[in-house]
């Protein structure tokens, strides 16, 4: 493994950086948040005309820069460090590859390039809270698609054809970015118990669908309920009628493992700052008489959370080059220490600002609060790791408990 970085991708996160400090403060994301889409599009607009960070991992011939899950990562990580709240994660790290894997050449020729240039946000709606399970992340996503895509007659999202198409009805909530996206893409049960299979639909913006914002623990992700009552719904591909569950489970157990590697790399940017801010307010803050970075205690508790940083940052920037060179999955494992890393330090940070980290008037809570929402969204870390372990049978291919 090459540890260091290109020029190219020194100055995608140089210039990142330099964007997100001059448009994207503690002022600017919770002014942003509180708007109808949960984000500012006229940030989104230069982060994709400027930067294009929607299409980073796009393939040049549909508008994108060609790049791998390392550009993706050192972008993702530039973005938590800012708590940016942006269509990223949903568009271009949970939609588009499912679009690219699956879709048509026409589906592909006219979605992906709308995508790679801003101009369309995507969302990934799966059924209830399994998200991270049929991502592969913490369960066995072809033994568990019952469980994630509804099964059966009833549950989850059901696709049914009628007058030459296809109609879905469900629900599918805590869909990130569901509210505000212009398309969405559905994984659905169809052919009943006779064919049982999850098959993916394209849903256009505004053709039938009730989406409806959630109130959210962590207000810079935002997330929506989608309803599905008869509404109409494109299939993902050409001829989907042959097709079994193998391809759909296949691209998300690929999905999962890119999206894990990009949610490890934001965790730790996350991370990163908040601790930057905490040895920053340190050096000031005095007490009896001098300033309380000077105590022993204080630095040792610093210490302890640079390290577990740093070694959050290694697990992920591995990650990261593992899944560019197609070696074997270690999103998993850094997503989890990622989040632990994360949430020790933005508890550190709320404490060692004292009274004032405990202020809804301080970054520090929207640091806290992220933490605490991805544990939920795409933890807890003591199941990713279970899971991981069980994957690579290391307690000789017995099933640990995951719950």
């Amino acid at each position: 493994m090459d540890a260091t970085f290109t020029a190219e991708q020194d100055e995608i996160r140089r210039t990142l950086r330099e964007l997100l400090l001059a448009r994207c403060g503690p002022d600017e994301v919770r002014a942003a948040v509180r708007t109808p889409d949960g984000h500012d599009p006229g940030l989104w607009d230069t982060l994709a005309r400027r930067l294009g960070l929607p299409g980073l991992a796009l393939p040049e011939a549909y508008g994108g820069a060609g790049c791998t899950a390392t550009e993706l990562a050192l972008a993702a990580e530039e973005l938590g460090r800012a708590l940016a709240p942006t269509p990223f994660l949903a568009t271009a790290v949970l939609s588009a590859p499912v679009v690219r894997a699956l879709g048509s050449e026409g589906q592909r020729a006219e979605l992906l390039p709308r995508i790679a240039s801003g101009e369309l946000t995507a969302a990934l709606a799966v059924p209830g809270a399994a998200l991270t399970t049929a991502l592969g992340l913490t369960g066995d996503n072809r033994a568990d698609h019952a469980g994630w895509a509804g099964g059966g007659r009833s549950g989850g999202i059901q696709a049914r054809r009628a007058d030459g198409g296809w109609r879905l009805y469900g629900q599918a909530d805590q869909v990130l970015d569901g509210h505000s996206a212009d398309l969405l893409v559905v994984p659905a049960h169809t052919g009943g118990y006779a064919r049982s299979r999850t098959l993916f639909y394209l849903v256009r913006a505004r053709e039938g669908a009730t989406r409806v914002r959630q109130t959210s623990l962590d207000e810079t992700r935002s997330q929506g309920r989608v309803q599905l009552r008869d509404t109409a719904a494109e299939p993902l591909g050409d001829d989907i009628g042959d097709v079994g569950d193998s391809a759909a489970v296949d691209v998300l157990t690929a999905v999962g493992d890119s999206a894990a590697t990009v949610l490890a790399a934001e965790a730790v940017g996350a991370a990163d700052r908040v601790l930057e801010r905490t040895v920053e307010y340190v050096k000031q803050r005095e007490q009896f008489g001098r300033a309380i970075g000077s105590f022993q205690a204080v630095q040792h508790r610093l210490a302890d959370l640079y390290v577990q940083v740093q070694a959050a940052r290694s697990a992920a920037y591995y990650a990261a080059w593992a899944t560019a060179e197609g070696r074997e999955r270690a999103g998993g494992l850094a997503l989890a220490q990622a989040l632990e890393a994360l949430r020790t330090t933005a508890s550190e940070a709320v404490q060692l600002h004292g009274g004032i980290g405990f202020t809804w008037e301080h970054e520090a809570q929207l640091y806290f609060k992220r933490a605490a929402g991805d544990e939920l969204l795409f933890g807890p870390v003591h199941r990713l790791r279970a899971y991981a372990a069980q994957e690579a049978r290391l307690f000789d291919g017995k099933e640990i408990a995951t719950r």
